[in-house]
């Protein structure tokens, strides 16, 4: 399959200490969904600037179905879309009249631009709201329209970064949908995520980086099988025997143990199936050591992000914050 984006040996530095890239290597087929995986700072956004003809690379080489970024910029821009992690509209223009105007900027006839909007706007379900100024827009609207206005043009190469950021989970499905779709059609995308479950659901291949190289790659199974096998999750009613329990489940663990103290959750990764489960539930009530909830799982991305990075995902963390408000408000609660 012919590739649609290749990046070699690519490094970007900003001022005297910071380096973006660092020589980073990526290739992505044309008509495949592939998804840029990174903390804060992995340098996704950089490298989706670059591919957009927005930076020039220090060193290496970048091309886009075949044109190369940094000698055919223009050529590359009337191929690609682009949607960044903020809406790039005009709040005192309509729907209508934005989707118009990108058309516009991309030499298109201004009754052709006209009929392209009507469409987008049909497609992302904008049609009831197309009079109104996006001033009046809500954050899911304003999302949905401006990854209308990077499709005005219909590329066949489309750079999300991170498009789902600060939606509701109920917008974050609805764009997933579209996202899909678009694959569907044969668009190439690019998606850059801190959502695992993003990646999961929409991405062919996933690529992990950080620090500006890429430090895992494959699809979300074969990620998934690098870190190992099953994991004993427990949970304890007394989050103070944390410690002992730690010192139990250590004799298990062929990994890193991961716990979370504010949800009393312990992670361990295992060998054996259920029978380490059993012993470990067994020595654990041996040491009078209350369980809320155990069980055995299969590793998720959310595993492969912390083995690879050395710390959580986003969803990972949005989630710790929602429980600490959750016991927050009890606690306000009983006062």
């Amino acid at each position: 399959m012919p590739e649609a984006i290749s990046v070699k040996g690519v490094v970007k530095s900003f001022g005297t200490g910071t380096r973006a890239l660092n020589g980073l290597n990526l290739a992505i087929p044309e008509g495949t969904v592939h998804a840029l995986l990174g903390p804060n700072g992995a340098g996704k956004t950089t490298l989706v600037r670059i591919l957009s003809t927005l930076l020039r690379p220090d060193a290496g080489q970048v091309t886009v179905l075949g044109l190369d970024v940094a000698t055919q910029p223009q050529l590359v821009r009337g191929r690609i879309g682009l949607a960044g992690q903020y809406a790039a509209l005009d709040e005192n223009l309509t729907g209508y009249e934005n989707l118009v105007m990108v058309g516009r900027l991309y030499h298109m006839p201004k009754r052709l631009a006209g009929v392209r909007a009507a469409e987008l706007l049909e497609q992302f379900s904008l049609t009831a709201h197309a009079g109104r100024t996006v001033k009046t827009y809500s954050g899911g609207m304003r999302r949905r329209l401006d990854l209308a206005g990077s499709l005005i043009a219909a590329p066949p190469v489309l750079f999300l970064d991170e498009p789902t950021t600060g939606l509701d989970p109920v917008n974050r499905v609805k764009l997933w949908d579209t996202i899909a779709k678009l694959a569907e059609g044969g668009t190439t995308v690019l998606l850059t995520t801190q959502y695992l479950e993003e990646a999961d659901r929409l991405a062919d291949k996933i690529t992990l980086i950080d620090h500006g190289l890429v430090i895992g790659d494959g699809t979300g199974e074969e990620l998934k099988r690098q870190v190992g096998g099953d994991r004993i999750e427990v949970t304890l009613r007394d989050r103070d025997r944390i410690p002992a329990a730690v010192k139990v489940l250590e004799r298990f663990s062929i990994g890193e143990l991961r716990a979370n103290v504010r949800s009393g959750q312990l992670t361990v990764p295992v060998d054996g199936g259920t029978g380490p489960l059993v012993l470990a539930i067994n020595e654990l009530t041996a040491e009078r050591i209350e369980l809320v909830d155990a069980g055995l799982r299969r590793p998720t991305l959310d595993d492969v992000f912390f083995a690879l990075t050395g710390h959580a995902s986003k969803a990972a963390e949005e989630a710790d914050q929602a429980d600490q408000a959750t016991e927050q408000a009890a606690e306000m609660g009983q006062r």
